[in-house]
């Protein structure tokens, strides 16, 4: 079967606007999905896949990290799961005649829409020094190219080891494994650029970095925040829940400069109801607050429930420290302060407080709208001060919910991804492997791309993902890579990152989730964590895109061999994963017994002290109230903050199709919404092409070209418009305190028309 890839490049197209939806999914929702995954695997191979994801002898989701229940769907995938699904077990083939046919420096001109529907990679490819072709070469030359790189360096630590969300526990154990026997602890991957803030909050102030809430959790809470997210675009599944939740009695408050089509009616697929009724209203109260206004609003809360006496001082008493502090703190709260950051009414947040005040089990979820701010860990440390202050950790029903958006980006984590690991975990890793793993901290994100430019950092390994588009400041991001001796990247498909160079470049095609993985012991799996620490297999069926193709772990333990980094069995952890396993199993807390429970069906639940035992292994052995300054963010006159958003039709940097069905825009990306007052009193009209100019306190301008203005009802003095296109606005300097998370949800713009 051949389907071939567009070859018109639509690029920067003129887009189409209409009124945005008032529902997500529903019929369209189903039609969009089948539409596209037959154009990419065709009728026969659709079915045989879509009905695998999520199952439990199935493939995890390439998409999202949003869990599963016991009982599940046929169906068990939204449409952008089957959009992932889709672009991975394409048909459509990318080898080595498109790679003669298209030199890089016309690559590097394509759309990033354009190059990922080319299809999967096919073999291993190199870009030798002066070229503008890559060139195909068998898989021994190319790990020992990168090996020659690699111990060519004047240190370890000026090599760099990326991992995105994608990347199953085994490989990400074993690519820690490989990074600390070289000798560095540089292991920057896509979480410091997401929920780095997350993580950063939650283990000061409960001691565990990741979510408290169980999926049944959700169904048996009284209210839910859902601040700073989309799901219905980035994790659809969710409305499900919610929608359980709304029948369950729970009510619904959505917090968001922009009005979500999935938190205001969800037509559920999986239902009759929903593909012919007019579905389940969903957020009760929308509280449209203004960029970066959280922060205050949660105070004002926390300011109320005191007022009101309706705080839990038995377990404030019994589990945390900090109490009289924040007292004293929110007795001072300015709230002219408080009303010009949210943009709110008072009686808009005293409403709110009763709806608080009146439940007994209370979930705040948030996603990137609350972790790329300047003040980012602050903010989710007054969300935690919030449910702390009733009692909301540690019962059912109840808890901290930061959804995670790529399928394993939180086990990364868990595996030893990171780039300041614990002194615990090396411990554990030296006495498992009877080495001395480096202590020394590494590089995050943003710190790698500093050294990258600065000449310190000089071969780059990318373990999936697109880290050129995922990054800021793309013009510094680019030439960063650039400057770079070689970089190389493990991927499933064509994107920007491979026409972005060092003076050598290698493409490391991998498998992927939906493919067989055959090793010398016999077929293997995967396991994978999702948002909420659930730890699953997952088994791909398809017969691999190419013959030629690695699997991730293959790659990572055939390196460890071409280094000759001895004393560890790179061999035996390739031949069979259960070896992997058995490793993890010693050495990361929570996976005992590995080998045994993941064959389990629907695998095992991680312990989480402050969800099981109302234990909180902070430094001070307690759950910790904190207090976190309010500081309004004022812009200029004539400006706008600007958040950066998803289209509905991409996964991060992927871009599936050209249309943001929810927010009414087709076939283009180049948009901008901007309120129509906000518009007027700029002089500009709704649907003129303009410049998004950045403003920084360096003076350097940062300008993203021909975007067309969409009057939308944004909170006003703010602004939307989808990355990665945008991502070229965000300073590499302006990250949030503490979890150096580019700020990408705060960008001071003004508008200009286009050149």
């Amino acid at each position: 079967m051949s389907r071939r890839a567009p070859i018109d490049d639509p690029g920067d197209a003129a887009p189409k606007v209409s009124p945005p939806k008032e529902y997500a999914a529903g019929m369209p929702g189903v039609t969009t999905a089948l539409r596209h995954s037959w154009e990419q695997m065709g009728a026969r191979r659709t079915a045989l896949t879509l009905l695998r994801v999520n199952q439990k002898q199935g493939f995890d989701c390439p998409g999202c990290a949003w869990p599963e229940g016991d009982h599940r769907h046929a169906a068990e995938f939204c449409e952008n799961g089957a959009k992932a699904v889709a672009e991975e077990a394409t048909v459509r083939r990318v080898t080595r005649e498109f790679f003669a046919r298209h030199p890089i420096s016309e690559l590097a001109g394509r759309s990033d829409h354009w190059l990922g529907q080319q299809g999967r990679l096919t073999e291993p490819m190199l870009k030798r020094e002066g070229a503008d072709h890559y060139e195909p070469v068998g898989w021994d030359e190319a790990l020992a190219i990168l090996a020659e790189e690699l111990t060519a360096l004047d240190s370890p630590d000026e090599a760099a080891f990326y991992t995105s969300g994608r990347t199953s526990n085994e490989a990400a154990f074993v690519y820690q494994l490989l990074a600390r026997a070289f000798g560095t602890n540089n292991l920057p991957d896509c979480s410091n650029m997401c929920h780095e803030s997350s993580g950063s909050a939650l283990s000061e102030t409960l001691g565990v970095g990741k979510g408290s809430v169980l999926l049944e959790d959700l169904h048996k809470a009284d209210l839910i925040f859902v601040v700073g997210q989309n799901p219905g675009t980035n994790h659809p599944r969710m409305l499900s829940a919610l929608e359980r939740a709304k029948k369950g009695g729970a009510r619904i408050v959505a917090v968001n400069p922009l009005p979500e089509a999935g938190l205001l009616r969800f037509r559920n697929p999986q239902r009759p109801s929903g593909l012919a009724g007019r579905g389940t209203p969903l957020a009760d109260r929308f509280l449209q607050i203004r960029l970066n206004g959280d922060l205050a609003l949660f105070q004002a809360l926390n300011r109320l429930l005191l007022d009101r006496g309706a705080i839990d001082r038995r377990f404030l008493d019994a589990h945390t420290v900090g109490l009289e502090e924040l007292v004293k703190h929110l007795e001072r709260l300015d709230w002219d302060a408080v009303l010009e950051a949210t943009g709110l009414t008072r009686e808009q947040i005293e409403a709110t407080a009763d709806d608080v005040t009146r439940a007994e089990r209370i979930i705040v979820c948030w996603a990137m709208g609350l972790t790329q701010h300047r003040n980012s860990v602050p903010t989710i440390r007054e969300v935690v001060n919030f449910l702390l202050l009733r009692g909301n950790i540690g019962r059912p029903g109840a808890g901290v919910c930061p959804v995670r958006g790529h399928s394993n980006v939180q086990g990364d984590r868990t595996m030893g991804i990171v780039e300041r690991p614990s002194a615990a975990f090396l411990d554990a890793l030296a006495a498992e492997f009877g080495f001395e793993p480096p202590r020394e901290h590494g590089l995050d994100t943003v710190r790698a791309i500093e050294a990258m430019r600065d000449g310190k950092v000089k071969v780059f390994l990318g373990m999936g993902g697109n880290f050129v588009r995922a990054t800021p400041d793309s013009a510094v991001t680019e030439a960063a890579m650039r400057s770079c001796r070689l970089t190389a990247h493990v991927s499933t498909k064509l994107n920007r990152s491979h026409t972005v160079t060092g003076r050598r470049a290698l493409i490391l095609p991998t498998l992927g989730r939906t493919e067989r993985d055959v090793q010398e012991s016999g077929p293997q799996f995967v396991s994978v964590e999702d948002s909420m620490g659930m730890v699953h297999a997952s088994r791909g069926r398809l017969a691999p895109a190419s013959e030629h193709l690695l699997s991730e772990v293959a790659i990572v333990c055939r390196l460890g061999r071409a280094l000759g980094l001895t004393g560890f069995d790179w061999a035996g952890m390739e031949r069979d994963y259960d070896v992997i396993r058995n490793h993890i199993s010693r050495v990361v807390p929570g996976f005992e017994d590995f080998n045994r429970r993941i064959r389990e069906p629907g695998g095992f639940v991680l312990p989480h002290a402050p969800r099981d035992r109302r234990e909180f292994p902070t430094l001070v052995g307690r759950a910790r109230l904190t207090v976190n300054e309010l500081e309004v963010l004022r812009v200029p006159p004539g400006r706008l903050l600007l958040q950066t958003v998803r289209s509905h039709d991409q996964f991060n940097t992927t871009v599936y199709g050209l249309d943001d069905r929810y927010r009414g825009v087709r076939g283009g990306r180049r948009v901008v919404f901007v309120h129509p007052d906000d518009l007027a009193a700029l002089g500009i009209a709704d649907g003129t092409v303009v410049d998004l100019v950045g403003e920084w306190r360096d003076g350097v301008e940062r300008r993203a070209p021909g975007f067309r203005t969409v009057a939308y009802p944004t909170a006003r003095g703010c602004a939307a418009a989808y990355f990665p296109e945008t991502n070229v606005l965000v300073p590499l300097d302006s990250t949030a305190e503490i979890s150096n998370t580019p700020t990408s949800k705060s960008i001071v713009i003004r508008l200009e028309p286009a050149g």
